[in-house]
């Protein structure tokens, strides 16, 4: 089946993934996170990124953000290969490519599916058994969605904002969810898109999209065209 474009939306939230070749590690230790981050605030900045949410693990990244236009996700994306691929092989005296192929992104249907992805993603490091708490866990947004610790990164979402009127309401409110599970559908909904490079989202805000896109979202269905009441007709 041939692979669907890039599917590539301003001002709409993306969760973007990429992974170490082979499953192999793209972070050994703390230096190497530090570099990292500080590579993904200045390029999210340079391209116009607003980054709302993220995860650094051993072996991938997780990214939850909003390009300002059409290209700057793709230029990040690279800026930051440019930049750390380099360091990582100096530094572990190997060469060749870091990264498993393409970074694969799933655009997302915000009023739906925001908040949960980033509670998926911050998750992550808790399902891995990399912690016990997301908390507990240094590398990502977490800590800054509830209040422990300022992220330069972040640019928070407005349906973050929502949450509450002030900082504390928010980061409670948003506490609170993370204690709900997200639950086994929920989570394999949201795998399943970003494997994939699918639309997260309801059927309208699919259908809404390949309407106004004038293009295909989603892969076609196996097996012949149906055939309508004309197309039997003339036959």
């Amino acid at each position: 089946m041939a692979r669907l474009p890039r599917l590539i939306l301003p001002a709409q939230p993306h969760y973007v993934v990429q992974r170490g070749n082979n499953g192999q590690f793209i972070f050994y230790d703390a230096a190497d996170y530090v570099a990292f981050l500080g590579w993904l605030r200045t390029a999210a900045k340079t391209f116009k990124v607003a980054v709302h949410a993220y995860v650094l693990m051993p072996e991938q990244l997780h990214l939850l953000v909003s390009p300002a236009d059409a290209g700057g996700l793709g230029q990040m994306m690279q800026w930051l290969g440019r930049y750390y691929v380099p360091y990582f092989n100096q530094k572990y005296q190997r060469s060749g490519t870091l990264w498993q192929g393409r970074y694969k992104t799933s655009l997302i249907d915000p009023e739906n599916y925001l908040l949960s992805c980033s509670r998926y993603l911050e998750f992550t490091p808790v399902g891995a058994g990399l912690a016990a708490r997301p908390l507990d866990y240094a590398w990502s947004s977490y800590a800054h969605h509830v209040g422990v610790r300022p992220d330069p990164i972040i640019t928070d979402h407005p349906l973050y904002w929502a949450l509450g009127n002030t900082p504390f309401d928010r980061e409670a409110a948003y506490l609170r969810l993370t204690e709900q599970s997200l639950g086994a559908d929920a989570v394999r909904t949201v795998e399943k898109a970003v494997l994939k490079g699918w639309p997260l989202g309801s059927e309208q805000f699919k259908t809404a999209l390949e309407q106004r896109l004038k293009r295909q979202v989603l892969p076609a269905k196996r097996g012949r065209p149906f055939k309508t009441v004309e197309k039997i007709a003339a036959d």
